[in-house]
């Protein structure tokens, strides 16, 4: 029995801290679409167990099915790729190009060293061209702290892929033309067990540390808690310290996240095209509120105040300033 299924089927603790009161979504505004699980790089971290042998990706089919929801539900403001690295599925231009020609905020979630993987030298240039938001993963401004969570060498290559953003008019900068400007945003989660510190004043040490030691420049840091599932909830148990790390997300729940939490206005695309509450969810296989719905069965309506499926893993998102994918919550 894997870890995951192991939590899944142990007792509820987000369902206690929420003390009977559901946790309902509101009106659908982001589409997140996960378009599969190849990536160049194995995270310890990594909550959807991607890598280079990974051969799940989406199709061309489920990709239009993804665009044709974006037609149907104008409450869309934002299509969110993720992956894997989202760039190495064959459908994920075709998404930002559809995405950005409808007007939508178009996000890619970018683990940088793909912009300098043979194959996508011209990666840079294209996510520039579309105005495409970067989120990067950068979980340290230090060689040694980012190369022992993403693997020997990645921070060198981190550095050189957010010199080719900020190149291409990427990251806040003084004295840029604003209608030059891309936004990047950096991702930072915790190296093991702990909670993210303050959002503000780490994000002050990342903004003078990688401009005094790079001349390197970006928007706004976010974030995130390391979720109790995938490759990080089984170090966590082989080494004794899952049940800890729980007992410390549970002391720190804070209900004033419950209102910004993703799940809310957040639609989750599996590769094959079901939908979830999160990408989390997705990656426990815990249904749409419990019910196993797909791209092609969604229509207006259908989701408003649909009740949303928690698990223990739910605690990592309301645990202190909470966490989401843009970032702390209170």
């Amino acid at each position: 029995m894997t870890t995951d299924t192991q939590l899944k089927q142990s007792p509820d603790r987000f369902s206690r801290c929420l003390a009977s009161s559901p946790l309902l979504r509101g009106e659908l505004e982001i589409l997140q679409v996960n378009v599969g699980r190849l990536c160049n790089q194995t995270c310890r971290h990594c909550h959807v167990n991607a890598g280079p042998r990974r051969k799940e990706l989406m199709s061309q089919e489920v990709a239009e099915l993804a665009i044709a929801l974006l037609d149907q539900m104008a409450t869309i403001h934002t299509l969110d790729i993720t992956g894997g690295a989202p760039e190495m599925a064959p459908p994920f231009r075709y998404l930002v190009t559809e995405g950005r020609r409808r007007g939508l905020r178009v996000i890619d979630r970018c683990n940088l060293t793909i912009l300098s993987e043979p194959g996508h030298e011209d990666l840079a240039d294209f996510l520039a061209e579309h105005a495409v938001d970067v989120v990067a993963s950068l979980p340290c401004y230090t060689a040694g702290n980012v190369d022992k969570q993403r693997g020997d060498g990645v921070f060198d290559l981190s550095i050189t892929g957010l010199r080719m953003l900020n190149q291409r008019g990427y990251g806040a900068s003084e004295g840029r033309d604003p209608a030059a400007h891309r936004r990047l945003d950096l991702v930072y989660n915790p190296g093991g067990p702990t909670l993210p510190p303050p959002q503000a004043a780490l994000e002050a040490d990342y903004r003078v540390r990688l401009r005094e030691d790079f001349g390197i420049v970006f928007d706004r840091l976010i974030c995130i808690t390391n979720m109790p599932i995938g490759r990080f909830a089984s170090d966590l148990q082989h080494s004794g310290k899952l049940e800890s790390y729980l007992d410390k997300l549970e002391a720190a729940f804070n209900p004033a996240t419950l209102p910004g939490l993703m799940c809310r206005n957040t639609l989750s695309v599996h590769y094959e095209g079901w939908l979830f509450d999160c990408d989390f969810n997705q990656m426990l296989e815990l249904p749409l509120g419990g019910e196993r719905l797909h791209l092609r069965d969604l229509k207006p309506g259908m989701l408003e105040a649909r009740r949303i499926a928690t698990a223990t893993h739910c605690m990592g998102c309301t645990a202190g300033s909470g966490s989401s994918c843009a970032g702390s919550l209170a």
